[in-house]
């Protein structure tokens, strides 16, 4: 991939365009996108994940026009830090899964349909990398927050949830355009589910494989060392999360 550009409305669609955060590290790969939803001739718009309360990104928001709604993905701050100034500059409500970040609105109920700024936004609950976590279905693209990511894989805190909520999304039909809170856009969001999907079934198999090595009691850390041996170690405390709801998974299946 070439370099991030940060700081610079980059369209991908007539009616989506995104303003990457300058926040990179190991759990945000480039940064927050920030998403911007845009009917065609509209002169509002809305705003989904403002990222961080960052002070060289959030005031970029404020220049793209009559901002009409403030929507996030989930709680976590990388994503939604920011709404409450933002919100308060622009004079407009927040909306989210989880009602204690919402500002003069009430929180999504899944399934809803947002009519908003020439826009028709559908709520789909997806829980699984937090229990708040939505996907928003705009036309033929899908902002999937944190749920399915751009490249490389999420972290988890309930893996039962999620893979309902993967398959839901494959479930979804037409052919649906992918846009992730952080990493590239994806051509085809039933392709990068099935994947995830098959991903994760996979890492199940290498689980319940240590497991018999390790013994039933094995620690997560001591599994993460078995199975992610091959990974940057960089990124053993997120795999370490994802392999405790596994294991969470696998051990109430067996109740």
């Amino acid at each position: 991939m070439t370099h991030p550009d940060y700081g610079r409305l980059r369209e991908v669609s007539p009616l989506a365009s995104v303003l990457l955060e300058n926040n990179p590290g190991k759990m945000t790969l480039e940064g927050t996108n920030t998403w911007v939803l845009r009917a065609p001739g509209s002169a509002e718009c809305v705003i989904v994940d403002p990222g961080y309360h960052d002070m060289d990104h959030l005031p970029k928001l404020t220049e793209l026009g009559q901002i009409a709604l403030i929507v996030l993905t989930h709680h976590h701050p990388d994503h939604s830090e920011g709404a409450p100034w933002l919100a308060e500059q622009a004079g407009v409500p927040v909306r989210a899964f989880d009602q204690a970040l919402c500002q003069d609105a009430k929180s999504f109920v899944d399934g809803e349909t947002i009519s908003v700024a020439g826009l028709d936004i559908e709520v789909v609950h997806t829980p699984g990398h937090t229990e708040d976590s939505v996907c928003l279905r705009v036309e033929d693209h899908v902002l999937t927050g944190d749920t399915i990511l751009g490249r490389g894989t999420t972290v988890l805190s309930d893996l039962g949830s999620y893979l309902g909520s993967l398959r839901r999304l494959l479930d979804l039909p037409g052919v649906l355009r992918a846009l992730p809170g952080h990493g590239p856009e994806m051509p085809d969001l039933r392709t990068a589910a099935q994947e995830y999907l098959d991903h994760r079934e996979q890492r199940l198999d290498q689980v319940r494989s240590a497991l018999s090595i390790l013994g039933e009691d094995a620690t997560p850390r001591q599994i993460v060392e078995h199975v992610y041996a091959d990974v940057d170690q960089s990124l053993w405390e997120p795999a370490e999360h994802s392999v405790r709801a596994q294991l969470d998974y696998l051990r109430a299946s067996r109740s």
